[in-house]
């Protein structure tokens, strides 16, 4: 099986909106660093499972929508709670949406929230 990760940080803000959520329900900021990978058990005509640029490009582009701002005013939370987990859903769907393979089988994202914990979403391609 072949794996391919890029890795990439930047600060977000949100709130969380459960019950009771102490001080997490007042906006705050998170140094976030994703990783996305890629894997499958071939390889395209030139040697790759995917375009590392490709997953770089795409990247930055998720990075460049959700930097610098609170992710509860974002579309993609609209009405839901934006957990790490459901951020590493988010990012991995529009990640996966922009870069063009058809190479890998699956696709991960583990999202750091500062250096203490993460979440991660895998999907089939």
């Amino acid at each position: 099986m072949f794996r391919v990760t890029v890795q990439r940080s930047f600060v977000a803000q949100h709130f969380l909106t459960v019950p009771n959520p102490g001080p997490e329900g007042e906006v705050h900021s998170h140094q976030f660093t994703a990783e996305v990978g890629f894997e499958g058990p071939d390889l395209d005509e030139y040697g790759y499972l995917v375009d590392i640029d490709a997953v770089k490009a795409a990247m930055a582009t998720v990075v460049d929508r959700y930097r610098d701002t609170t992710l509860n005013d974002h579309d993609a939370f609209a009405g839901e709670n934006p957990s790490v987990e459901r951020f590493a859903r988010v990012f991995c769907e529009e990640v996966v949406a922009a870069v063009d393979s058809d190479v890998p089988e699956r696709a991960r994202v583990t999202l750091w929230e500062d250096d203490e914990a993460w979440a991660s979403y895998e999907t089939t391609l």
